[in-house]
């Protein structure tokens, strides 16, 4: 064979070796930033989750330390009279309920 023709089998071996390098590089960058913007996708999802817990365990605080406080109210007799005659309109002997229109 003569010089020419084996410089050109060379130089389309090297061609086909930089095109099979060059798509294999594209191939894996694709794979990398789309597997990089699910993660963050998911990061930022986890993210919202956490912040809305968070305002939920801090409205669940709230309601936990008035119903502390109510608990600890119904341990008194004469408050839990109180308030059964006035939410549920009982009434002692005696007594008359009129309800008056708000």
């Amino acid at each position: 064979m003569s010089k020419k023709k084996i410089k050109k089998q060379k130089a389309k071996k090297s061609l086909l070796r930089f095109l099979v390098f060059g798509v294999t590089c594209i191939v894996s960058s694709c794979f990398i930033i789309l597997s990089i913007s699910k993660l963050w996708t998911q990061i930022y999802s986890k993210y919202k989750e956490k912040i809305e817990l968070d305002n939920k365990l801090v409205e669940l605080k709230k309601e936990e330390k008035q119903l502390i406080i109510d608990a600890e109210k119904m341990e008194d007799p004469e408050y839990v009279a109180r308030y059964l005659r006035e939410k549920y309109l009982y009434s002692k002997d005696g007594e008359y309920i009129i309800r008056m229109p708000e």
